[in-house]
């Protein structure tokens, strides 16, 4: 299957607009056109419903928009390690959710970049599913995320273990000497659904159902700085916030009557890896 074809279909479903597809792409309208008749023709399927105005997928065309992102993820991968092979001996493709990166992750990173000069370090910063997903296409050896992967022939190991905190700004804490579940309605409180299942459920069972966040965002490092610019209260790991509470412009507030759960990372790589991360300390 043409990948020209393959990224013509991801920026035309991206767009939804021929014309402006084309522009992107720097080709003609009609070229744009034919390599997505010629991958309709390919896969016996229709990709999109189009009139005068409108380009939209169709039920087809969305199932098959993961696999051709995937196919061309397979590609670029294959071509980048094929390249390194000149370079370096090694390559070691890291993938992490961005909070465990900033938590346990970066001094790893350090170390294996000065001792490690024989090999081509790739980290992908996302979301634990999509990371998950990467890690079984072959696109990275070890997985650094909040959900564990049960699967036979891959190994998912609780390498940290963080508390729970509730934290602000000791500007603006009306709670200094704690709170109670039931308040927690009553503070502008910042979401950010670092972690998945038990963690993330956890947080949004405290608040009644549908509950609409004074500010929600789906990355805690950038929530840090509402936080410390005086702006409401969070639930974060413990280790992400630890060296602004040091400095004092943090502070945790006590819980009254009720626990939060441990946040469990894991490790998740095939088992056929193993030996390669050993190799670079990383079990």
């Amino acid at each position: 299957m043409d990948t020209q074809n393959l990224r013509t279909f991801l920026v035309l479903a991206d767009i939804k607009n021929f014309t402006q597809a084309a522009d992107q792409l720097f080709v003609a309208q009609s070229t744009v056109t034919n390599r997505i008749a010629e991958l309709e023709r390919q896969l016996g399927k229709k990709l999109f419903h189009r009139d005068n105005k409108t380009v939209v997928l169709t039920a087809e065309g969305n199932l098959f928009l993961t696999y051709a992102k995937r196919m061309i993820d397979l590609e670029e991968t294959s071509i980048k390690e094929m390249n390194a092979i000149k370079q370096y001996e090694h390559s070691l493709r890291i993938g992490t959710t961005n909070t465990i990166y900033e938590c346990h992750l970066v001094d790893t990173i350090k170390q294996l970049l000065t001792s490690r000069q024989d090999c081509a370090l790739t980290v992908t910063v996302g979301h634990s599913i999509s990371l998950l997903q990467m890690l079984q296409d072959g696109l990275l050896d070890v997985v650094y995320s909040y959900l564990p992967l049960v699967k036979n022939g891959y190994k998912s190991d609780v390498f940290a273990t963080d508390a729970l905190v509730l934290v602000t700004s000791p500007n603006t804490n009306r709670y200094h000497n704690g709170i109670h579940k039931e308040e927690l309605t009553e503070i502008p409180y910042l979401f950010c659904n670092f972690a998945l299942q038990e963690v993330g459920l956890f947080i949004r069972e405290l608040f009644p159902s549908f509950n609409q966040f004074h500010f929600e965002i789906d990355n805690s490092t950038k929530l840090l700085q509402f936080l410390l610019d005086g702006i409401g209260y969070s639930f974060l790991p413990e280790s992400l916030v630890t060296p602004y509470i040091l400095t004092g412009e943090l502070e945790t507030v006590p819980l009254l009557d009720f626990k939060t759960p441990k946040i469990n990372s894991y490790r998740i790589y095939n088992e056929m890896n193993g030996k390669q991360l050993c190799e670079y300390d990383l079990l």
